[in-house]
């Protein structure tokens, strides 16, 4: 009797042990955690649900709203919806319905507000094609406005960015082809009339980032800020389930010279931000003390997920 309970002493330790050294384990692996599991919040998984570009609908409190575009080229599949990210809080995803009345985009990628317009937003599909869109972001619906192209479009191009600022009372767009790995990315820029839907092409630059560097894509977003400073985001794409890899860059700015629209492009480009982990493919800036620079991925299979840079 006393060796049967002295066996079932000796079990029970050992499964104390167990249970302590599983517990120790998972704590460990728990905060040993690389910050960007932690930092990076999902908003839908699933292939269909990547973020191709995003821009600002609403910052009030702690509390903004995108626009956002995804790249789908089926029907039955969406091509826009309002990302609502309130403070620490898991992000909302709600799906809007593209108009019945006109053709489903295939493949859009880039989206910027028209500045100085509430509500008003540019779409851009990869081969050229824009779409000026009004949000009513209280019914949550989208009307197209008009349908227009972008000018002197190269055969073969595959645009992923595509932005629109006032700079010096002049509005001023900015678009990119992504380019892939040695073939460099292609910047454009120009000037924007929407009265007429006309942008006058000004030039444009071929360029290429240091990272990543392989399966690169140097252009996957762009975004101007007020004062002509240019930011853009380039992604790695080795497959469906990846592995991926991002970086955001300062590209350079625009001004005036007289009437001229002049592209300053950096001579060295330098990360401001890089991931290991994700496939950054939209950018937007956020001005005031609760804004910053976000950025949303599209990481096919791995769905979306988006960030504030250097904010946890």
């Amino acid at each position: 009797m006393i060796e049967h309970l002295s066996q079932i002493f000796h079990k029970m330790q050992r499964i104390f042990k167990l249970i302590i050294t599983v517990v120790i384990l998972s704590a460990f692996l728990l905060v040993s955690q690389p910050t960007w599991a932690r930092d990076w919040r999902p908003v839908r998984g699933g292939f269909l649900f990547g973020i191709s570009g995003m821009a600002l609908v609403e910052q009030q409190s702690d509390t903004l709203e995108f626009l956002i575009v995804h790249d789908n080229k089926q029907k039955n599949q969406g091509r826009l919806a309002i990302v609502s990210i309130q403070g620490k809080k898991q992000p909302e995803y709600f799906p809007l319905d593209w108009p019945s009345d006109v053709a489903l985009p295939i493949d859009l990628e880039a989206i910027t507000v028209v500045p100085g317009r509430n509500n008003d937003f540019i779409a851009l599909a990869s081969f050229g094609k824009a779409y000026h869109l009004q949000l009513d972001a209280t019914k949550k619906t989208v009307a197209v406005i008009k349908e227009f192209n972008l000018p002197d479009v190269p055969q073969g191009s595959n645009f992923e960015g595509f932005s629109l600022q006032n700079i010096d009372n002049k509005l001023v767009a900015m678009w990119g082809h992504r380019g892939a790995g040695k073939q460099p990315g292609i910047i454009y820029w120009g000037m924007c009339d929407l009265a007429t839907y006309q942008i006058t092409l000004a030039g444009s630059r071929d360029l290429q980032v240091p990272f990543p560097s392989k399966n690169v894509r140097h252009i996957s977003d762009i975004k101007i800020d007020p004062t002509g400073v240019v930011y853009i985001t380039s992604a790695s794409d080795a497959g469906d389930d990846g592995p991926f890899q991002s970086a955001v860059y300062i590209a350079g700015s625009l001004g005036f010279n007289g009437n001229n629209i002049v592209w300053r492009q950096n001579a060295e480009f330098t990360p401001l931000h890089r991931s290991n982990y994700r496939k950054i493919e939209g950018i937007e800036l956020v001005p005031g003390a609760d804004g910053g620079v976000i950025l949303g991925t599209d990481d096919e299979n791995l769905g979306s997920y988006v960030y504030m840079m250097g904010r946890n």
